[in-house]
């Protein structure tokens, strides 16, 4: 089924679909979607599930279907209205009748440039908030006053203006303040979902500091926030301090490298710098220590899959010494452990690179020097060897290897 011939047989049954989200977003920014959504006007839900009943429905509080239209599957949503009852995103009251118009449905989205619909059988643009405008000057907007009544919306302006590199106006950074209170009550799933959104953005670094504008950053991402005024030697870190710091870590990063889960790495990978002792400054000696302590608080507000949370650790753990290994042994159990680890040799070494503007040789050659210190195994052994004397063995052949390859040379 085509969209034409969707928006035939809704017209036919008595009502009338529309494009509505992001498709209508980016057909304004003259970019292709990825995915289409549509809102259906002046229909009742019976009437719809009889006449398409391929349609998978879900969602608890309001329905939304899944339909096949130009061989995707696409959200189905019926126009909708929300009252604020509660805390929080379950706290509404939903009114989804055929009576409800598409101006209505828009009047509750979050921000203009997802506020507009076009009428698929005319084409006519349905733009009641000034949401194309909005686009033209690159600008994120909330929608009304409903923008608060859901907190975590705040967190996806935020996310927006990373995502289309625009800016947010004043009265929606007030607007996302406002949110503060009941987004420090929020689960955390919500907030991870949101992070990992503007980790997949061509620039994170705007998602925190736009947060930061609307004094969020503190109360979502303290650790993060506790960064700032953190200096360092100027020598080293010519950008200011660990805040600027580990955002610009995390840009250069992200420009090479598309994983969240190594970005979220490049991220916190000096977050320990923010709980260094004032007299140290602007020296920040065994801050991978504190940084993995840091870390463990971050994750029991925020849950993290375990390859994120691993990875991290091991970044945090690693970064400071990896670049200056000198003696063999060091280097080969630091090679082995990156082996063993969440996190490939070339991760590693998009983070190492990035924070020490290059790469030991090792580290440039690793991937091809651990494959040949696995070469070795324990069947090769000597036979009188046992137990904990083989594991001894085999490492000091690792070191052989790793010296008759020359890795070690400048």
């Amino acid at each position: 089924m085509t969209e034409l011939e969707f928006a035939k047989k809704i017209d036919e049954l008595g009502g009338t679909a529309y494009l509505v989200g992001g498709a209508v977003r980016d057909k304004f920014r003259n970019v292709k979607a990825h995915d289409k959504d549509y809102c259906i006007c002046g229909l009742d839900e019976k009437i719809f599930s009889e006449n398409f009943p391929k349609a998978e429905k879900f969602g608890k509080s309001f329905p939304v279907y899944s339909v096949k239209i130009d061989g995707k599957l696409s959200e189905v949503a019926f126009a909708r209205t929300e009252r604020k009852v509660g805390e929080g995103y379950r706290g509404f009251s939903v009114n989804f009748d055929k009576n409800v118009t598409i101006e209505e449905d828009l009047f509750r989205r979050d921000t203009t440039i997802n506020a507009m619909a076009i009428k698929i059988l005319t084409g006519e643009i349905i733009d009641p908030f000034g949401g194309k405008k909005d686009i033209e000057q690159k600008k994120i907007r909330a929608v009304s006053e409903h923008f608060t009544e859901d907190p975590v919306r705040a967190l996806r302006a935020a996310r927006q203006s990373a995502q289309f590199n625009f800016e947010i106006t004043s009265e929606t950074l007030t607007a996302m303040n406002f949110c503060a209170e009941e987004l420090s009550k929020e689960p955390g799933e919500r907030i991870f979902a949101e992070l990992e959104n503007a980790l997949k953005t061509d620039k994170p670094s705007i998602f925190f500091r736009s947060l930061d504008k609307a004094n969020l950053l503190k109360i979502i991402f303290p650790e993060i926030y506790q960064l700032k005024g953190k200096i360092q030697p100027v020598f080293f870190h010519p950008e200011g301090d660990a805040y600027e710091h580990s955002l610009k870590i995390l840009d250069e990063v992200s420009s090479v490298n598309k994983k969240t889960v190594v970005r979220f790495a490049a991220l916190v990978h000096d977050i320990g710098k923010g709980i260094t002792p004032t007299d140290m400054l602007p020296h920040h000696y065994q801050h991978e220590r504190r940084g993995l302590k840091v870390f463990e608080k971050m994750t029991k507000k925020i849950p993290l899959p375990n390859d994120w949370k691993k990875t991290a650790e091991f970044v945090i753990s690693e970064h400071m010494r990896a670049p200056v290994l000198a003696k063999p042994g060091k280097i080969v159990e630091l090679l082995l452990k990156i082996h063993k680890s969440k996190i490939s040799v070339e991760d590693f070494n998009d983070i190492i690179r990035a924070d020490h503007n290059g790469l030991p040789n090792y580290l440039e050659r690793a991937e091809f020097f651990i494959t040949e210190m696995l070469k070795v195994s324990g069947k090769n052994a000597p036979p009188e060897l046992k137990g904990t004397e083989i594991g001894n063995w085999i490492f000091q052949e690792q070191i052989k290897i790793f010296n008759m390859k020359k890795i070690c040379k400048k």
